[in-house]
Formats: structure tokens, sequence, C-alpha cells
């Protein structure tokens, strides 16, 4: 897939997500103030924060996209990640605000009235929602961003919490059990909170310039290490600044070859690597078999 067409299908996912943010609000503004209920008072706190971390990824996608400049070589890869840490803390303080309000129900629980049309609005956002993150997943699928990776993980967990609150309906209005209401709505927010901390970590290691999946990072040595002319790879460092990565490495050559041939060489690996990491920024040094080089990475080495 080239850049332009993975352009596209971000920036496109951002707009889905905003579109669908602002339709499930809306239902979900007019369904608590039918019922007042705490479990759908969370989900609609929930999608309150879900339309601010979406267009705040609408924002950061577009700039993630703008290509590098003269202050900026390595392109704005870096806003994505940020985007991601920005969301995980919506996230997190809409899971802490529900279960202070989960909390004072338990010393006054109400039957939830009306909880057919909460239960109704639900079953409305998980269809909306399980559309939404089919096509985010697509999308991660085939351009790799961590910002829609970010908004898919948090519209996941939605899925989940819609589910909760038409169990938390069903049990408070059929089953006389005004409890189950809090009850749920504390889940709820605890699994909004362990959502924002995976989404966290994920902008974190980004951000770090964490390596590569290990597994990716096996298949650039065995593809380096295919050409016949290669006789060692070693030091290949990777990361990822959104959805561009950046591939190092030094190649073990034939002392003997000539600077024309080693860089043929180099080249030829180059373009296979790419051909596996579509519009991978990749660089190459080559080493003469027998000459002991080390190059440590900035403040320390690794082994």
């Amino acid at each position: 897939m080239t850049g332009g067409e993975a352009g596209r299908l971000m920036r496109l996912a951002t707009v889905a997500a905003v579109a669908s943010a602002l339709v499930l609000l809306g239902l979900k503004t007019w369904a608590y103030f039918a019922t007042h209920s705490v479990a759908l008072l969370s989900s609609l706190a929930d999608s309150a924060l879900d339309l601010m971390a979406s267009g705040l990824n609408f924002m950061a996608v577009r700039f993630s996209l703008t290509p590098a400049d003269e202050q900026h070589r390595f392109g704005h890869g870096k806003a994505e990640p940020l985007s991601a840490l920005g969301q995980a803390t919506f996230v997190a303080g809409s899971g802490v605000l529900i279960v202070v309000e989960a909390i004072s129900r338990f010393s006054a629980p109400v039957v939830v009235p009306n909880s057919g049309l909460g239960i109704a609005v639900s079953v409305a956002s998980i269809v909306v929602t399980l559309a939404l993150v089919s096509f985010q997943r697509f999308v991660v699928k085939r351009t790799g961003s961590l910002a829609i990776t970010a908004d898919s993980l948090h519209y996941t967990g939605d899925i989940l919490l819609n589910g909760s609150v038409i169990a938390a309906l069903v049990l408070s209005s059929l089953s006389n059990f005004p409890w189950a209401d809090p009850v749920f709505g504390i889940g709820i927010s605890l699994f909004i909170l362990v959502n924002a901390a995976r989404i966290a970590r994920h902008a974190v290691a980004a951000l770090m310039d964490m390596e590569l999946p290990e597994a990716e990072r096996q298949q650039i040595l065995a593809i380096a290490g295919q050409h016949p002319k290669v006789r060692h790879v070693h030091e290949l460092r990777t990361r990822s600044s959104g959805a561009q990565k950046f591939i190092q490495m030094h190649l073990v050559l034939d002392h003997t070859l000539s600077l024309l041939d080693a860089h043929r060489i180099a080249d030829d690996v180059e373009k296979a690597v790419e051909a596996a990491f579509p519009g991978a920024d990749i660089i190459i040094h080559e080493d003469p078999e027998g000459v002991a080089e080390f190059h440590p990475p900035v403040g320390g080495a690794f082994h």
C-alpha cells in the first residue's frame, strides 16, 4: 500500500469515528434524561469523551501525515502517539467520574424508569460501534496506525460497555434489584480504566522509540541475510513514528569488493526489505569482513 492510500484510509477512519461519536452522544443524551440510569450515564460520559478523543485524533492524524520539512526531517508521525496518550487521559477521566457517581447511588438506590428506551438505545449503540470498529480494524491492518489503533481499542470497550448497560437496565427494572445499576456502572468504569492503561502503554512505547515487534525484526534479518553476497547482518535498529517505519542495519561483505559493488548489494537488500515494509525509511551501512566495528546507541550499549 502506498503512503497516499494509507493516508486516505486513516483520514476516512477519523471522519467515521467523529460521525459515530456524534450520533451516539445524541442518542444517549436523550435516553439518559428519560431514564436517569447511572449505567447509561457512564455510557453517555464515555461517548462524550469518545467525541473529544476522536476529534483530537482527527487533527493529530492529519498533522502526522504532513510531509517532512526542514524542521522535522523525520516527519510528524509522533503526533499519533501523542494523540493516543491524550485519548488515554480522556478515557481514564471518564472512568473515575463514573465511579464517583456510581458510589453515590449505593446510599440512595433507585429503580431505573423507562428502561426499555435505554435498552433500545444501547442496542443501537452496539450496532453503530460494531460497524465503526470493523472499519477501524481494517484500516489498522492496512496502515498500522497507532492513533487509529487507540481509537479502535476504546470503541471496542464501548461494545462491552453498552452490553453491560443493557444487563444493568434489565436487572434494575425486571428483577427489582436497584443496586444493579451502580454495580454495573462501577464494573464498566473499571473496564474503561483498563483500556486507558492499554492505550497509554502503546503510546509511551512509540514515543520512546521502542523496537518493532520481534517477528518483524526477524523478518528483516532473514530478508537481508538471503542475499548471496551478505556474510552477516548486525546492529539492526528499528522504530516507528506514526505509520512510518525506520530501519537501520549493518551488512558484513567481502572486504575485496569495490565500493560500487558494495553499494549495489546494499541497494538490492534495501529494495527487498522495502518490498516487505512499503514506505519504510531504510539506512544500510556496509562493513568489510574482518574489520571489527560497533556503534553503540546514544547513551549506552546493548547486547
